[in-house]
């Protein structure tokens, strides 16, 4: 586990997503994808890990992801197959702000 901050770049161990840290907390955050630890961007991967069963939904390029907490925010910079995941719990897309009527 390390401490994030934004701007930080990461990817995937077992597919090719690749991500940005927006806006990271102030503890200590274990960021996975498809089950397994997110690197540095510049370094080499692990031969031969593969997706968890359970983190399988894919990632979507250009969408941001935030944990429960609201307190961790990835943009996906690059999509693959696994699912992004904090703390042992999925990230989930975050939607868009709802805009102000035009009454």
């Amino acid at each position: 586990m390390a401490v994030l901050k934004a701007g930080t770049r990461l990817k995937s161990v077992v597919c090719k997503t690749e991500v940005m840290v927006v806006a990271a907390p102030k503890e200590d955050v274990e960021l996975t994808c498809g089950g397994a630890s997110l690197v540095d961007i510049g370094a080499d991967a692990a031969a031969g890990a593969t997706i968890s069963d359970d983190a399988k939904e894919g990632t979507q390029i250009g969408k941001r992801y935030i944990n429960e907490a609201g307190d961790l925010e990835v943009l996906c910079t690059k999509p693959g197959e696994g699912s992004l995941g904090a703390a042992g719990t999925l990230l989930t897309i975050k939607g868009a702000k709802p805009l102000p009527s035009s009454d």
